[in-house]
């Protein structure tokens, strides 16, 4: 399988999880879909869980750890422009995805390799530049909770409004409330 092809693989068991979710999808419909042999697919990942982490691993791109505007507001209102325009956060395939790593660890254990660690990773530096360019203090409480903050807002908008998340709400909570709980007046 040429790296081409198994790129767009990938993509295609990305897409099928934010359209059906982890729990319907099948080795058959990435089959379909990817115009590739069911025996193809169990040969070369095994099972749906070892498809679906490598699609996981291979298609996302660290969005947070290349951030940096040379000041934490500025970095923050980068993010939100990001997640604004969906790089940052996939949230549809985080709803796919949600309900199944509940009932499934081994899943779990992979959205947290693969997606979540490094966004954590990327929190962490950007926080860390901020602290060393004495924009935050280096233990304020809210930073361990900054990534925990963002996503809930970008998750649970959805939910609360009835509509997606987009860069100007993100804004405007990154101005009114991660802002000050990190300890910086505006």
């Amino acid at each position: 399988m040429t790296p081409e092809r198994e790129q767009e693989l990938y993509g295609a068991v990305i897409d099928l999880l934010r359209d059906v979710g982890y729990d319907a999808l099948t080795m058959d419909a990435v089959a379909v879909r990817t115009r590739c042999s069911k025996a193809t697919l169990y040969r070369r990942w095994r099972s749906k869980q070892k498809l679906v982490a490598t699609a996981l691993k291979r298609t996302k791109e660290v969005q947070v750890e290349n951030i940096d505007t040379g000041s934490l507001t500025g970095d923050l209102h980068e993010l939100a422009d990001r997640i604004g325009d969906g790089s940052a956060v996939d949230v549809p395939l985080i709803r796919g995805l949600a309900h199944a790593s509940a009932i499934n660890p081994d899943l779990a254990e992979t959205m947290r390799q693969h997606m979540i660690e490094p966004e954590l990773t990327g929190v962490r530096q950007l926080l860390g530049r901020a602290a060393s360019r004495e924009e935050i203090e280096a233990d304020v409480p809210a930073a361990n909770l900054l990534l925990h903050m963002t996503l809930g807002a970008v998750v649970t908008r959805c939910l609360l409004e009835d509509v997606e998340v987009d860069a100007a709400f993100i804004h405007r909570y990154i101005d009114a409330v991660v802002l000050s709980a990190l300890g910086i007046s505006r």
